[in-house]
């Protein structure tokens, strides 16, 4: 999941579908794990869309540990992606609270990035990026916030200069590949991303 997440080499079918059946295999031995149950949620949500098992495991994992940092915040990233950002932030502020020194920190604040972006807050999601990146540099999805908040507010020389960070990382990266991927995003948020992406300047294909 983080490889597709972080553009770490292209994943084939092959490698999709045997995740996502190692994400089911660890729902089912893990039922009393909050930790495992979130991560094959999370797991099953990014490669293959399926974000009422997701929620619903989410919620299993809660059920068992209410203060699980992890399930918390990969709620708020899926209520970032299906644009409900109100829901993302106070689901990710949560995670951030029960556990603020967790290595997962940078993805707190990557996650509330795509969240304001997904409000149109763009100044705000470019602020909540560069927090992300402060903490870790490399993080794509940070990035690629900061490249569509830049397009929309007009900036367009920093959009494309963030981009080809982008492309130094993920350089097999286009609209066409950004679809495909983000398809569990709801459709007005992946096109509020596409329209930035496109902007900046990022290939068709």
């Amino acid at each position: 999941m983080h490889q597709r997440f972080q553009g770490w080499g292209i994943l084939s079918a092959d490698d999709v579908a045997e995740a996502c059946r190692l994400a089911r295999q660890a729902l089912e031995a893990g039922r009393d794990d909050a930790e495992t149950i979130c991560q094959a949620a999370w797991t099953l949500f990014v490669l293959a869309g399926e974000a009422a098992m997701a929620a619903a495991a989410l919620d299993s994992a809660l059920a068992l540990n209410p203060n699980a940092a992890h399930a918390w915040l990969i709620r708020g990233y899926i209520h970032a992606v299906r644009n409900q950002p109100e829901a993302a932030i106070e689901a990710i502020e949560r995670a951030r609270r029960l556990s603020p020194f967790d290595p997962y920190t940078f993805i707190c604040a990557a996650n509330t990035a795509a969240a304001h972006l997904a409000a149109r807050r763009f100044e705000r999601a470019i602020e909540w990026a560069d927090r992300a990146l402060h903490d870790q540099p490399r993080a794509l999805g940070a990035m690629r916030v900061k490249v569509a908040a830049n397009a929309h507010l007009g900036r367009l020389d920093q959009a494309r200069a963030e981009l080809s960070r982008v492309l130094a990382i993920y350089p097999e990266q286009t609209i066409a590949g950004f679809r495909e991927y983000f398809h569990y995003l709801a459709p007005e948020f992946l096109e509020l991303y596409v329209t930035g992406l496109r902007l900046a300047g990022l290939p068709e294909k």
